[in-house]
């Protein structure tokens, strides 16, 4: 019996190190970067400028859009500042044929930054595009389900809980300002 309890103990700890591991690589040094439609589009975090052009080269990116914006005021979470944009513009300025849109945006989006988008997004010479914040699992996540409704046809609500492994008690949780928005979008006329 104590064999059964130390066995199942040690591949508790095997597991719980394995995810830990995951998201170390997937926070720190993968940088959140995930596909979302191979080919089309992707999602991440920050990528540090000097990184940029090796995701670029490696998935033939031709836009990103950067949904940071300064003076978010959450500081702690997301601190947005100026100096780092103006070095991922000026990168991205050094890698031919790449294009740098900033659609600055709040965690829930205003008009203007869904204009702005689906300018980009509705372009055909822009994919493949890479979406991102400053973490990848926030903003990055909200417009990739956005571009999944308008340019996939997928469901709102399968749009809203792909965007976590477990969507329940998450930001885009029903209840929540980012799980409503996504459940209560409607679609553009003109797709």
């Amino acid at each position: 019996m104590k064999k059964h309890i130390k066995k199942i103990g040690i591949l508790v700890l095997a597991v719980i190190l394995v995810l830990v591991g995951k998201y170390v690589y997937d926070i720190n040094i993968n940088h959140n970067f995930e596909t979302i439609t191979e080919g089309k589009v992707y999602k991440s975090g920050v990528i540090p400028p000097n990184e940029i052009e090796n995701y670029v080269n490696k998935h033939h990116i031709k836009s990103i859009i950067d949904l940071r914006f300064p003076g978010t005021g959450d500081d702690v979470n997301n601190p947005e500042i100026p100096a780092e944009l103006t070095a991922e513009k000026n990168a991205i300025a050094k890698i031919p044929g790449v294009n740098y849109f900033n659609d600055g945006s709040g965690q829930v989006p205003v008009q203007k930054n869904l204009d702005m988008f689906f300018e980009i997004m509705d372009n055909p010479a822009n994919y493949p595009v890479l979406i991102h914040c400053y973490h990848g699992v926030g903003r990055a996540e909200l417009y990739s389900a956005l571009y999944r409704i308008e340019y996939e046809g997928w469901n709102k609500d399968k749009a809203r809980t792909s965007t976590r492994f477990l969507t329940k008690w998450s930001s885009f949780d029903l209840g929540k300002e980012k799980g409503d928005f996504l459940h209560n979008y409607k679609k553009r006329n003109n797709k």
